[in-house]
């Protein structure tokens, strides 16, 4: 299994998040963005820790490389409070567990704040790599949904869910 730490996101962390603007590595989640919209996407990761609202995180090798990211946040869902989660791994860095053991540290920092009784994922359909790591987490496949996003796109994605109450269970 990958090794890696995560870190709160951060100004230096800019970037790691045009690398992860590609076209392969955003294409079940609409397409690379404009530079206008990273930038304000890096402005919201810088603040959100403090927001209370959830946190992004910079996924960090051992040998100091920042190889992708994750996070969590607050949403309504079914009229339910709960936390999304979603993460986004470069290339070069794919195929190593990476995605799964940056998502189970998330999960446990979500865990910890005992605010929410469940977290959800929603990858697209089409995204059998993604899909994969909700599986190796313990999400539970609840079914197929629409989803917005982004926002004014509706995709068919997974919706997983996964009980922070319960003892991880994740590989």
């Amino acid at each position: 299994m990958a090794q890696a730490h995560l870190e709160p996101w951060h100004e230096r962390d800019l970037d790691l998040l045009r690398q992860l603007n590609s076209p392969e590595t955003r294409r079940h989640t609409g397409g690379p963005e404009t530079d206008e919209q990273v930038l304000a996407r890096h402005d919201r990761y810088v603040r959100f820790a403090d927001s209370g609202q959830g946190c992004m995180f910079t996924v960090v090798l051992p040998d100091g490389a920042r190889a992708g990211s994750v996070g969590y946040w607050a949403r309504e869902w079914r009229e339910q409070q709960v936390y999304e989660l979603g993460w986004a791994v470069l290339p070069a860095y794919r195929g190593k567990g990476l995605a799964t053991v940056a998502v189970l540290a998330a999960l446990e920092v979500a865990r910890g704040r005992r605010d929410r009784r469940y977290a959800h994922a929603y990858p697209s359909v089409d995204n059998p790599a993604s899909n994969a790591v909700c599986r190796k987490a313990g999400f539970t496949l609840l079914g197929e949904t629409g989803f917005e996003y982004p926002p004014g796109r509706m995709m068919r994605a997974n919706d997983w869910q996964l009980d922070l109450t319960a003892p991880p269970t994740g590989s």
